[in-house]
């Protein structure tokens, strides 16, 4: 029986280690602080410097859209289900709150926070029978329901007001309307940061990370004993309530609703490109991405009036970033600046590199036998 050399390659598994994660640098801290420093100075001065009314409502209406975008994102960004019905909450939220000032005279603000509880009551039975489905389907039944919410207040004349809108009692009655624009700019600007606050805590927690768990790999997730059900049910109600608050907040703003517009689909459509534009993953990233598609919608509509050529540039802007910028604009300029090899996962190894590599340390094993014995001897 012949003899197994203690020397000879036997087959073993190799493993392939990722490198560790790198540490942030300090200096990478110390330029993401200033950079919010200094965004947030940007944004509380707006209303000082913005030159004239015209300007400061566009401001509120991008601080709208940030708002929706990152309340969207609670959804979207840590379970990565797609949704294009989130015009649902943003009109429930906005028709709740002026039906209980019209019909219960409370006061603004009250009926404010009790439409937006209300909304994520609404949401729990929607958010149970939506998320029995993934992938397409859930797009399918967000726009389902969005269109069906549509139908019910266009149609609920004597409640709703129907297609003739629906009067919002301004909070503020006796301000001129430049310094109410001024207020509430800072209102949508301290919900956002609000919402910003809730989704870094999420960020950071073991519920983020479980949702996260989700959007990677549901089904492995799920057979780690992740409670997927009730944990996607969770981020949507927060997704809802958010939104719902952003709907309520802008009726009292605006003052005049319209089902159309409450309940259309584009709102949803921007919730979604904002989002993706910026970067889904990113804290900052519907913020950014509803800073540049907010400039330029109302660029657009201020250059080309009443046409549909925002609705052009907005198609051409989304396909631009999913062949461009998959990941969205935050990802993509931090790929700028990290090294190649920090930013190196698992690389997978064919058979041939394998036996290859194998090859290569037993060949250098023998060599090294060899001298230890001459220089032995």
């Amino acid at each position: 029986m012949p003899s197994v050399s203690s020397r000879e390659p036997i087959a073993t598994e190799t493993v392939v280690i990722a490198p560790p994660a790198p540490r942030r640098r300090p200096a990478a801290k110390w330029v993401s602080l200033v950079l919010i420093v200094v965004g947030a100075a940007l944004i509380l001065s707006f209303p000082l410097i913005a030159p004239n009314p015209y300007i400061l409502s566009a401001g509120v209406v991008i601080l709208n859209y940030a708002v929706l975008s990152t309340g969207w994102n609670f959804m979207g960004g840590f379970t990565g289900y797609i949704s294009l019905g989130h015009a649902a909450y943003f009109g429930l939220g906005a028709y709740g709150t002026a039906l209980l000032i019209k019909y219960l005279a409370l006061p603004g603000f009250v009926a404010w926070i009790v439409a937006a509880i209300l909304v994520s009551i609404i949401a729990i039975p929607i958010g149970i029978a939506a998320l029995r489905v993934r992938g397409a389907s859930f797009v399918i039944v967000s726009i389902a329901f969005v269109l069906i919410m549509l139908l019910v207040f266009q149609s609920w004349r004597d409640v709703t007001g129907g297609s003739e809108g629906l009067n919002v009692p301004r909070p503020f009655p006796d301000m001129l309307r430049p310094e109410h624009h001024r207020v509430f700019f800072y209102l949508f600007a301290g919900l956002l940061a609000f919402a910003l606050l809730v989704w870094w805590i999420i960020d950071r927690s073991k519920f983020g990370t479980a949702l996260k768990s989700v959007r990677e790999d549901e089904d492995k997730a799920q057979a780690l004993g992740v409670p997927t059900t009730r944990y996607k049910l969770i981020a949507y109600i927060l997704s809802a309530l958010f939104v719902s608050l952003g709907g309520g907040l802008y009726a009292l703003w605006f003052g005049d609703l319209d089902p159309i517009f409450q309940f259309s689909i584009l709102i949803g459509s921007y919730m979604v490109l904002m989002a993706l534009l910026g970067g889904v993953r990113n804290l900052f990233g519907p913020l950014l991405g509803a800073v540049v598609v907010g400039v330029a919608l109302e660029y657009f509509k201020l250059e080309f009036g009443d046409t549909q050529f925002h609705l052009i540039a907005t198609g051409i802007l989304l396909g631009i970033v999913v062949l461009f910028m998959p990941d969205g604009i935050i990802p993509a300029v931090k790929g700028l600046f990290t090294r190649s090899s920090n930013a190196a996962s698992i690389r997978e190894v064919t058979a041939g590199e394998l036996l290859e590599e194998n090859e290569k340390r037993t060949a250098d094993a023998s060599t090294k036998d060899a001298s230890t014995k001459e220089t032995s001897s």
